[in-house]
């Protein structure tokens, strides 16, 4: 014998509770981009002194997130995982780039308000920056620029802390080289 019922359609019942929950989880990281987005693009735009680059990897970062948000969206660190990430695209995005190119800098999106002397002494210091290696100059935007502890940045660039201190003290020492002796020390 044949059991000849049909189950009744699920109007409205499993399917709706995943768009629902979908639609959450898209809400939740369009929050997550909107908090972080800026700081991204400004620690991409140290990295490689180019404005469109540095959108273009900050997009980058954002998709291998989204496409690992329900995966990493509890229990991560999301702004370390962000960053980690997007120094990762960095990196790539150096060894693939040829060694000829040379990347000139955009002015940035909004006007600056700084007086003459501190655009000069701004662009006088993201030069010095681009002229270092990618991963010192990534110990420095992480250090200084974005104001993290040692140990912060070791766990975003897989090193050791001791390894950051020396990179750290070695990249400042270079920096200062490149600058000179004019250049004020704040």
């Amino acid at each position: 014998m044949t059991d000849t019922r049909i189950a009744a359609p699920m109007v409205g019942g499993w399917g709706a509770g995943r768009r629902r929950a979908k639609a959450a989880r898209d809400a939740e990281f369009t929050a997550f981009v909107e908090a972080t987005g800026v700081r991204l693009r400004r620690s991409a735009y140290l990295m490689c002194q180019d404005w469109h680059l540095a959108q273009d990897l900050t997009q980058h970062t954002f998709a291998r997130m989204y496409a690992a948000w329900e995966r990493i969206r509890h229990g991560t660190n999301l702004d370390a995982y962000s960053r980690r990430v997007l120094m990762n695209a960095v990196f790539d995005q150096q060894r693939r780039r040829s060694g000829s190119e040379i990347v000139l800098a955009d002015p940035p999106d909004r006007a600056d308000r700084a007086s003459p002397a501190t655009s000069e002494l701004r662009l006088a210091l993201v030069d010095a920056l681009a002229r270092l290696p990618v991963k010192d100059r990534a110990v420095l935007v992480l250090r200084h620029a974005e104001d993290h502890s040692v140990e912060t940045v070791a766990a975003i660039l897989g090193l050791s802390v001791s390894a950051v201190k020396m990179r750290d003290s070695r990249a400042l020492s270079r920096l200062r080289a490149l600058l000179g002796e004019d250049f004020p020390d704040r």
